[in-house]
């Protein structure tokens, strides 16, 4: 059975100013609406930190932002807690309007240096997108996504995309409310194109969004699109192969965006 997320305590929520709130979990967690503030386990303090400075400097028009929470003495992280201030809205299946998102965020990234921690990160996702851009080899579970994942990589062809900072899981991550302009909640940083960004969450959306088809031909106007989207499903691919929680069922919508991807080379 999965552990129930625990809500921040107290001293966490007094330090961001929300002493007397009573913490509300979103949509399943791990964040926590306490108040103005969504609170949310920052498990990894440089990189939480990194994150915090990041999206309070970014202008992006048209674009809400999850503006960081600084202490009450001043830092950005608390007994392994970030916080930001709290952004009405929820996800919504409006896939074409997240990749128009990604493509405005990354125009205001674009400039940004290389995060030092990219190179230590060992997580799945790590490991999952070096390999879906050859820079590792490690085995996959044939049944969860390996097996395809061999066969889809034999039509990697060389590109001369740019890599930059990129959020690389706007899917899920960028909120909707009425006439208001879209918020982005959080930021996933990769040191990638912004077309492999915007591929993600274009595979994303096929894969467990109920997008139509056509959103993958749509944007085909960016540049070096289908490789983009072949690296993206790569990635996805890699990532189910080597998540403790993947199963046979999740699988399927991702094997299906693959097929999907495979029909556009």
């Amino acid at each position: 059975m999965t552990r129930a997320p625990e809500p921040p305590p107290a001293h966490v929520r007094a330090a961001f100013g929300a002493r007397d709130a009573e913490p509300e979990l979103i949509d399943g967690g791990p964040a926590w609406r306490c108040g103005d503030a969504t609170i949310r386990p920052a498990p990894k303090p440089a990189e939480a930190t990194w994150i915090a400075k990041t999206l309070d400097g970014l202008d992006v028009p048209n674009l809400r932002i999850g503006r960081p929470l600084r202490s009450t003495d001043g830092r950005y992280v608390v007994g392994g807690w970030s916080a930001t201030k709290f952004l009405a809205g929820r996800a919504e299946a409006r896939h074409d309007e997240v990749v128009a998102v990604a493509q405005r965020l990354h125009q205001a990234t674009a400039e940004l240096p290389k995060p030092r921690f990219l190179e230590a990160r060992t997580d799945v996702f790590a490991v999952a997108d070096r390999l879906a851009w050859r820079e590792d080899d490690v085995p996959l579970d044939a049944d969860l996504g390996g097996r395809l994942f061999d066969l889809l990589k034999e039509t990697l062809k060389p590109i001369a995309l740019k890599p930059q900072v990129v959020h690389g899981d706007l899917f899920g991550n960028v909120l909707f409310a009425g006439n208001a302009p879209p918020a982005v909640i959080d930021f996933t940083a990769y040191w990638r194109p912004p077309e492999w960004a915007a591929a993600v969450v274009a595979v994303d959306a096929v894969a467990w969004g109920g997008a139509d088809p056509g959103l993958l031909k749509r944007w085909g106007h960016l540049s070096e699109w289908p490789q983009a989207l072949v690296r993206a499903t790569l990635f996805r691919l890699a990532v189910h192969a080597l998540h403790p929680l993947s199963t046979s069922q999740s699988f399927a919508g991702l094997e299906r965006a693959a097929h999907q991807v495979t029909a556009l080379l």
